[in-house]
């Protein structure tokens, strides 16, 4: 039996009237697709937001650790001696011939004159780079958060450790961080903190 559309509103109980509307059970069917749909939407959103502010942070980091070693990277380039070896804010130890040159401190000088230089050290007490000046008092903090021991090594073009101090080296600066700190984030259950490196290669300008 064909029913003849009309613009009139339908009777109800009519047979018109039945097959227009929805059942009981379509709606509820209906609202939990709806609900499973905005669920997952705000889900992503929120998931979205956390991974933005986890990804801020991990860059936030690394372009505040570069910027800050870039000071190491241009006094190493200037230089007109570079020493690798041992030390701290009042001494330093040059490794020696037949030793790997390998150590927790670079001493930089600009000129020929021994007397002036520039330290880089591993401060292992407080977990930090730190940098001491000659004719300065004190050392100044470069990075925090620091586990290896080891930060300078000179290496030849292959990358192979040097055992002497030949003229063109290169430096590899090596640090290894366990907390974010530009800015300093607190991340994930427990506030734990991630891990990353931070390496460059430097060599002299003047050779």
């Amino acid at each position: 039996m064909r029913i003849p559309l009309h613009s009139e509103p339908l009777e109800p109980g009519t047979i018109a009237a039945r097959r227009a509307a929805f059942t009981l059970t379509e709606i509820m069917v209906a609202m939990a697709i709806f609900a499973l749909a905005i669920g997952g939407a705000i889900y992503a959103h929120l998931f979205g937001l956390r991974m933005h502010g986890i990804t801020q942070s991990k860059l936030s980091s690394t372009q505040g650790a570069q910027s800050t070693l870039n000071r190491v990277k241009d006094e190493i380039r200037t230089a007109k001696i570079v020493d690798i070896g041992n030390g701290n804010a009042a001494s330093f130890s040059e490794i020696g011939l037949n030793l790997l040159q390998k150590g927790n401190a670079v001493q930089i000088y600009a000129t020929t004159n021994t007397n002036t230089f520039v330290r880089y050290y591993l401060d292992d007490a407080k977990d930090e780079l730190r940098r001491v000046e000659s004719g300065v008092a004190g050392s100044a903090v470069v990075a925090a958060f620091i586990t290896n021991q080891v930060a300078f090594q000179a290496e030849d073009y292959r990358g192979n450790v040097l055992t002497n101090n030949q003229n063109n080296r290169v430096i590899r600066m090596t640090l290894e961080f366990y907390q974010l700190q530009y800015p300093m984030v607190k991340i994930g259950p427990g506030k734990l903190y991630d891990y990353y490196r931070l390496q460059t290669k430097i060599t002299r300008r003047a050779l």
